[in-house]
């Protein structure tokens, strides 16, 4: 129902300024950097040391030493730089970042991110999430409005652990973009083909409809 996840990587790029540092976290995030506008240019930073990462590779083109912070294979741009993580972790926590866009698990309507850990689950850890919620100037958070279960993603209080604390700004969801401003999610935009009362039945969080609501363009 609504955007697949390629869809919600496209609406996200629309999101990007000409000369924004941003940083892709794992899933659909990842994504984004299939979709950058031509008519800007933006630098992705990935935690495990890199400046200037492209589009995923074709098969053809795939260099297994050449990965993401999530462990994908990628490619680099003209002019991208190779170093080491304490040098990508100080850009981070300098405040270097402009824009994150983060996978998450829970969002709370103050903006909390719950995103690194179901308890009684394996986890690999939180890698950097928590200095990216830290430390970046702008979060967006990318994910299904529902769980696999069907129960809102977007709640009045997380229920995991969690993350960062009022970090989140904007969530683009299968079904919405949704701001969250005052303790509120804010809806600004739908997802072709679904309704604003479909929205409010997947949010479990208070829902605000915007003044100005429009349907998601994704050109």
């Amino acid at each position: 129902m609504g955007l697949n996840k390629f869809q919600i990587a496209q609406r996200i790029s629309q999101e990007l300024n000409d000369g924004d540092y941003v940083n892709l976290g794992i899933g659909i995030p990842t994504l984004i950097a299939n979709y950058i506008p031509n008519n800007i240019s933006v630098i992705m930073q990935s935690e495990n040391g890199l400046l200037g990462m492209g589009p995923f590779p074709k098969r053809e083109d795939v260099d297994p030493d050449l990965i993401n912070a999530g462990k994908e294979t990628i490619t680099t741009l003209d002019g991208s730089s190779i170093f080491n993580s304490s040098e990508s972790f100080a850009m981070i926590r300098g405040g270097r970042v402009n824009l994150t866009v983060l996978g998450a698990m829970e969002v709370s309507q103050a903006g909390d991110i719950a995103n690194w850990k179901i308890p009684g689950k394996m986890v690999k850890g939180m890698g950097g999430a928590m200095d990216l919620v830290a430390s970046a100037k702008n979060i967006i958070v990318a994910m299904m409005h529902t769980n696999k279960k069907g129960e809102s993603k977007l709640l009045k209080k997380c229920s995991l652990p969690i993350t960062g604390i009022n970090c989140v700004k904007k969530i683009v969801t299968n079904l919405a973009v949704i701001d969250i401003e005052n303790n509120n999610f804010i809806l600004k935009e739908y997802a072709p083909g679904v309704s604003v009362e479909e929205i409010k039945n997947a949010t479990e969080g208070d829902l605000i409809i915007a003044d100005s609501i429009s349907e998601m363009c994704l050109q």
